[in-house]
């Protein structure tokens, strides 16, 4: 294929950019139509098509946002954009473990470009509520299918009891204290195993001072107290630079990241999906 002339390159820039200010005025139509211009220009620059890809998002065209994004993906396997919409479609579908890889891969992407950006805090946010509908599905599913199997299984020992207590020696009494306390033991066994899904309270050693949430970027003081990243620094640059707790001297270049404690919140994450909702 022949070089694109530079005058077509920078047109296509040109729409490109604004495009960029019809989406920003909610002029979505009008955003479509200018990344559409510059793709017809430039049709192998990845960043078109993701940002149109964005622009369908808007308008709930699911199938184009990921049209767009795959072939964005094609142009540009690292295209944070591209990951990040097609992310959004497949989660939009209900596809939650796929829809995770994506937004985990544009994550993974831009952290390390710009790992403050909003961009970062955008895609965290949209992984948060994935993972946590995931939950939400597959629990109502577990839900469904324990009832089930409860119902089968008092039904069954009801029967056996009813078709072999005559066999035995035991009274009327007897055997009705029997099943009873299989009952009870069933009931205990199930509801041990519901109770993986049953939401409790965060540990508090997860859970920042300030906000009272479980953390996403833990930073430690000098005081050795914990805080979520954005609040302390929120603090020290609008209340004063001390400490919210002890009220000791504290600088931001003082703030070293948790590690020990972000691994913890991550491990108590994957134990107990339904805290991602503690995020959103």
């Amino acid at each position: 294929m022949a070089p694109v002339p530079a005058s077509v390159v920078r047109q296509a820039e040109l729409l490109d950019a604004n495009g960029k200010k019809y989406f920003e005025k909610r002029r979505f139509l009008a955003a479509v139509d200018a990344h559409t211009e510059a793709i017809t220009l430039c049709p192998d620059v990845a960043l078109y098509w993701a940002n149109r890809a964005i622009c369908y998002t808007k308008l709930n065209q699911w199938t184009k946002v990921e049209a767009d994004s795959r072939k964005a993906l094609e142009l540009d396997s690292r295209s944070t954009k591209a990951h990040f919409m097609l992310g959004l479609t497949l989660v939009e579908r209900q596809e939650y473990a796929e829809g995770i890889k994506e937004l985990e891969k544009a994550l993974n992407i831009e952290g390390l470009i710009n790992p403050k950006s909003d961009m970062v805090m955008e895609i965290k946010q949209s992984l948060f509520e994935a993972k946590y509908n995931e939950w939400e599905l597959l629990s109502s599913k577990r839900e469904w299918m324990l009832q089930n199997l409860k119902d089968s299984c008092e039904k069954a020992l009801t029967e056996y009891h009813f078709l072999h207590d005559s066999q035995d020696d035991y009274g009327p009494k007897e055997a009705e204290n029997d099943v009873v306390g299989q009952l009870r033991v069933l009931n205990e066994v199930f509801s041990k195993t519901a109770s993986v899904d049953t939401p409790t309270e965060v540990p508090d050693y997860l859970c920042c001072k300030i906000t009272l949430n479980i953390f996403q970027d833990p930073v430690i003081a000098p005081s050795g107290i914990t805080y979520e990243r954005a609040m302390i620094i929120k603090h020290l640059q609008k209340v004063g630079n001390f400490d919210p707790i002890t009220r000791e001297p504290l600088e931001q270049h003082q703030l070293v990241p948790n590690l020990a404690i972000k691994e913890a919140v991550q491990a108590y994450l994957n134990d107990h999906p339904w805290a991602y909702g503690a995020r959103l």
